[in-house]
């Protein structure tokens, strides 16, 4: 069964913790900076390289995007057309190449319409020199004497003077406008003379038009371009469009396959994800890349040291002992009843937050919020909680001494000062004594890294209720800390199990004495 809707409900949501305590250290979790995958269109517009620059502008024209890549035979990018370069390429006059005309026969026939029969060969590239016949056979003739006959394209209608001359020319092309067939015996004198004839409906004008435009793409796409990968973050498009200064860049699968196109608006997009911040309200504490995307909603029972949201959220908050009795009474507040499975883990997170009930922060709210659950799940809560440390109260558990630190570590700010405070809860303090020097090393290691004013670590006995507190720190900790001192770095904490509610008030007060 699954929680109602929620305020501001609008996209999936991923919260950054259940238990505060049961989870990893956060350098282990995993990442939810925004990747460039989370914005790009991934259904882009696409030119081949054997697309005619007409239609480049079809697809321009229909899409209304301004740049499109060229991709290969594999579907990787390998060039860049915008619609200002195919504008200037055809509009912006230039004396030198105003005849020239680079095509395949290929591209030719498809944009013409021509209906002959092609081979492969025919996709080659070739360059001609483009007349159009609509003068007399002598001007004519005298107007293509200077050009090398294998680079002229001849294009008229049924005008069988200027046919038979070019022919007897030996010219590359003929290409014969209106849908007017040659006579048999002008296509019989084409064979003869290897001059190839091509057919197409449209008139000369248009067809002259045409031909200019049946150039592929690929050669006239800019061959340099920008790729980003769609598992980069965010943060690295914006970087490369600034440098660049390009208009698009071309966003790559890991196989190098075109994904999508990204532009500056897409740093705009939204983020289809964001996050409820769930046992804390700081983005210090929660997921890395957190301050990336945007908070939905908190759930909560600390003290608060949110940042401001850019919109209202929900933020539901209240001095209980756990964060699960505030979940709990989600389900109550809407009238829905947990199944069996979701009782056991909210009152499992209820009974290891309070310590089986114990610890100065359990409130009536959590004892009432426990017993319901229990009636739902079937578990005695006082069985169940002896269970849940009894399995986990070893600090074997853990494996190794730094584990044992940073396995609920958090830090916190006085003025312009910082202090960390770790917490594990053990049966009896024997395995303590044991990694007691390593567990020291650990925290001097974390007080140097995080430049900690102190570091330190409570070890508190669920049975005894009293925690050995281990820290290092400045030396005048000692004269203020108001606890027995049992050796350097280690004292005795009767009664105090509460690391939100005792220790770091006292380590703050300790804090503005110094």
């Amino acid at each position: 069964m699954s929680l109602p809707p929620w305020p501001g409900n609008r996209i999936p949501r991923l919260a950054t913790s259940w238990n505060g305590s049961a989870l990893p250290s956060r350098s282990s979790w995993p990442m939810f900076t925004p990747k460039v995958g989370d914005v790009v269109n991934r259904q882009p517009v696409t030119l081949t390289k054997d697309s005619t620059a007409y239609e480049a502008l079809e697809s321009f024209h229909a899409s209304g995007v301004r740049i499109m890549p060229v991709l290969d035979n594999q579907g990787k990018p390998s060039g860049s057309l915008s619609l200002l370069r195919l504008s200037e390429t055809y509009l912006l006059p230039c004396a030198e190449r105003q005849r020239e005309i680079r095509t395949s026969l290929a591209a030719l026939a498809r944009t013409l319409s021509s209906g002959v029969p092609l081979s492969p060969a025919d996709e080659g590239i070739e360059t001609f020199n483009l007349f159009i016949g609509a003068m007399r056979e002598e001007s004519f003739s005298g107007r293509i004497a200077e050009y090398e006959p294998a680079s002229l394209m001849i294009m008229t209608g049924n005008r069988r003077t200027i046919q038979q001359a070019a022919i007897e020319r030996g010219v590359g092309l003929l290409v014969v406008t209106g849908g007017h067939a040659p006579d048999e015996d002008i296509l019989a004198m084409a064979v003869a003379n290897g001059v190839r004839v091509m057919l197409t409906p449209h008139d000369t004008a248009t067809a002259a038009w045409l031909a200019r435009l049946s150039t592929p793409v690929s050669q006239v796409a800019d061959q340099s371009f920008t790729t980003i990968g769609i598992g980069e973050p965010l943060s690295h498009l914006r970087q490369k469009l600034l440098k660049s200064g390009e208009a698009a860049l071309f966003v790559t699968e890991d196989d190098g396959t075109l994904a999508g196109v990204a532009t500056k608006s897409s740093l705009l997009a939204a983020i289809p994800y964001g996050l409820i911040l769930v046992d804390h309200n700081e983005t210090g504490q929660a997921v890395p890349g957190a301050e990336s995307v945007e908070i939905y909603e908190v759930i909560d029972h600390h003290k608060l040291g949110n940042n401001p949201s850019l919109t209202p959220i929900a933020f539901i908050t209240a001095p209980v002992g756990s964060t699960c009795t505030l979940i709990a009474a989600r389900y109550r507040e809407s009238g829905i009843e947990p199944e069996q499975r979701i009782a056991a883990l909210l009152l499992s997170g209820i009974l290891s937050d309070t310590v089986i009930l114990k610890s100065p922060t359990t409130t009536g709210t959590d004892r009432s919020t426990a017993e319901w659950l229990a009636t739902i799940s079937g578990m005695n809560a006082a069985d169940f909680g002896r269970e849940i440390f009894a399995a986990c109260s070893s600090l074997k558990h853990y494996g190794t001494p730094q584990k044992v630190v940073a396995a609920d570590f958090k830090h916190f700010t006085h003025s312009d000062k910082r202090i960390g405070v770790g917490q594990v809860e053990v049966v009896g303090f024997d395995e303590f004594a044991v990694m007691k020097e390593e567990l020291l090393a650990c925290l001097a290691a974390i007080k140097q890294r995080d430049n900690l004013f102190i570091a330190g670590l409570m070890v508190t006995d669920i049975v005894s209720e009293t925690t050995l507190f281990l820290v290092e720190g400045h030396t005048r900790i000692a004269h203020e800390m108001r606890y027995p001192q049992l050796e350097p770095h280690l004292y005795e904490l009767k009664g105090v199990m509460s690391r939100k509610k005792q220790m770091v008030p006292h380590l703050l007060k300790i804090l503005e004495r110094l």
